[in-house]
């Protein structure tokens, strides 16, 4: 049985580890970037109350997650969360990804979230499923590599 819900960062971080290496793998644009998570800036940010991470599980191993930061600094009164991170294990994608995806949004609203932001990686588009979902594109974010 696959099991949805919220986790503090330091409850995940043994299991989230080597799920971050294969979505680093997967997406990464610049491979000569090497991944390297500022561990106690997200613990920092959840002391803040400004991180959510929410995670699907099944049987207790982690299928995937998704995390978010609360709060935009160019909207300040309003309650708004940006994606930092969302993956779901290739073989789950489907089904758990678009319940994960649920999830995260319904535990959102609850908390009075006006708006929630993904990012997309273009060459690993989930955009059609969150349009599905009753998001619309609003931005587009362009990388150079020095």
């Amino acid at each position: 049985m696959t099991t949805y819900q919220r986790e503090s960062i330091a409850d995940v971080r043994e299991d989230i580890s080597p799920l971050l290496v294969k979505h680093w793998e997967e997406i990464a644009r610049f491979k000569d970037v090497p991944l390297d998570p500022h561990w106690e800036g997200y613990y920092a940010a959840e002391r803040a109350d400004s991180l959510r991470v929410f995670t699907a599980r099944r049987d207790g191993a982690l299928l995937g997650y998704g995390v978010f930061f609360k709060g935009n600094l160019h909207y300040i009164s309003s309650l708004i969360f940006t994606q930092d991170i969302f993956f779901v294990l290739p073989q789950n994608r489907g089904i758990v990804g678009a319940r994960l995806l649920r999830y995260c949004d319904e535990q959102l609203q609850a908390e009075g979230a006006q708006a929630v932001y993904h990012h997309v990686k273009k060459s690993h588009d989930f955009g059609p499923v969150l349009e599905r979902m009753g998001y619309v594109a609003v931005d587009t974010i362009y990388g150079r590599r020095f």
